[in-house]
Formats: C-alpha cells, structure tokens, sequence
C-alpha cells in the first residue's frame, strides 16, 4: 500500500501517497494535503490515508507536519523540533485547511 496503484479514485485525480515508518518500523500511509514554503523552508501537511473514505469517519485523523530538508542531494521529510516553529506552522496549516477539515481541539498534530 505504499503506490498510487494500490487506491482506485474515479476521475484522472491520484493524491499524492506518502508512506512514513515510525521509529518500530511500522509503516503508516498518508495523504498530501499541502505545501507551505516559509522563507526558504518548505513544509507538508499530511493526512491519514485510508482506501476506503468511509473508514475516515471511524477512525480518528492524524495532522502530521514535518519539514522538508536536503540530505546527500535528497529531500527528505524531518519533524520539527522547535516548539515554536512547529506552533506557528500547524497554526497557519490548521487556517489553511478548515475549508476542507473539521480541526477538533483534541485532534493530533504531529
């Protein structure tokens, strides 16, 4: 579950699929939802994935944001460790994203 091949979506839109493996090796697949460049950083906001949208109503949505860094000419994506920065960023994803998501106060950022 870690191509686009694996989800069936009617229309020419594919997300884009990120699949994550935590620190036990477990993978976890999200979804794309947005792209923030601030000043020379540049951010993504993922969403749980799931093959089956009604799944989504069942199952609580995890908001990951991480940091987009180059490493040996590679972009990889890095959590953010500054509580300060990570605080604004969410803040400004959170904004950006209320039109399409229902944010709970409960709900995780990651």
């Amino acid at each position: 579950m870690d191509n686009k091949e694996d989800f069936e979506f009617e229309g020419d839109f594919l997300p884009d699929i990120i699949t994550l493996t935590d620190e036990e090796g477990e993978e976890h697949v999200f979804e794309l939802v947005d792209t923030l460049e601030k000043g020379e950083d540049t951010y993504v906001a993922l969403m749980t994935c799931t093959e089956n949208p009604e799944d989504l109503l069942d199952e609580d949505l995890n908001l990951v944001i991480m940091k987009i860094v180059e490493e040996d000419g590679e972009e990889i994506l890095e959590a953010i460790e500054d509580d300060d920065e990570f605080d604004e960023i969410s803040e400004i994803f959170i904004d950006r994203l209320s039109d399409l998501y229902e944010f709970e106060e409960n709900m995780d950022i990651e």
